[in-house]
């Protein structure tokens, strides 16, 4: 007859909060080094200096465990910024894609076909990090009509998240450097501003 300390569930130790922010840094590093497809949650769990069991406590799916890291790198939030000013505003979020480039076009680099191949991927990095990016920036934009700094929200700030988003992911292809931030601050200047004003 079983006793009752047979019978009691195991406690499995809890995952410290020190533990669970080591994750989503091991998961970049990792995606970063094997590309998506060859990513496995062992080495995830090797680098993270925790057990596979805990990464499938955490997050059900590769895709999952890829999507909080994604998150974990996520934009800047419109509650972090506010310069007074939409150039302002756009030019810090063009510093933080600049500090952010290397592991950036990693990142992209890495997770580029696999999202085009894998739905439930592309559905997880669209939900942390796309669709986040384009809300924030968009916010942005709606700010400077509030504050009359233009007259309605142009039709050429649908495409300022994507176009942002693709220069860290195109220049590395292109002409082999980074983002950086007088790239970014002459792109904001020469190509933002004038189109957001004149429509």
């Amino acid at each position: 007859m079983a006793t009752d300390e047979a019978a009691a569930p195991v406690k499995r130790p809890r995952v410290t909060a020190e533990r669970e922010r080591e994750v989503p840094t091991a998961t970049l590093q990792a995606l970063g080094d094997t590309g998506y497809e060859a990513l496995s949650m062992d080495d995830v769990a090797a680098r993270a200096h925790c057990s596979k069991a805990t990464l499938y406590r955490l997050w059900r799916t590769k895709a999952g465990l890829v999507s909080a890291a994604v998150r974990s790198s996520g934009p800047v939030r419109p509650a972090e910024v506010d310069t007074g000013s939409l150039r302002g505003d756009l030019i810090t979020v063009a510093e933080r894609l600049a500090r952010h480039a290397p592991e950036d076009s990693r990142l992209y680099a890495a997770l580029s076909h696999a999202i085009l191949t894998d739905d439930e991927l592309a559905s997880a990095v669209q939900t942390a990090l796309f669709r986040p990016d384009t809300e924030h920036v968009m916010r942005f934009v709606d700010r400077a009509v509030e504050r009359g700094e233009l007259t309605h929200r142009p039709a050429a700030a649908d495409f300022l998240p994507q176009t942002m988003r693709s220069l860290a992911m195109s220049r590395p292809a292109l002409d082999g450097t980074l983002l950086d931030p007088d790239y970014l601050g002459r792109f904001i200047d020469d190509w933002v501003m004038p189109a957001l004003l004149h429509t």
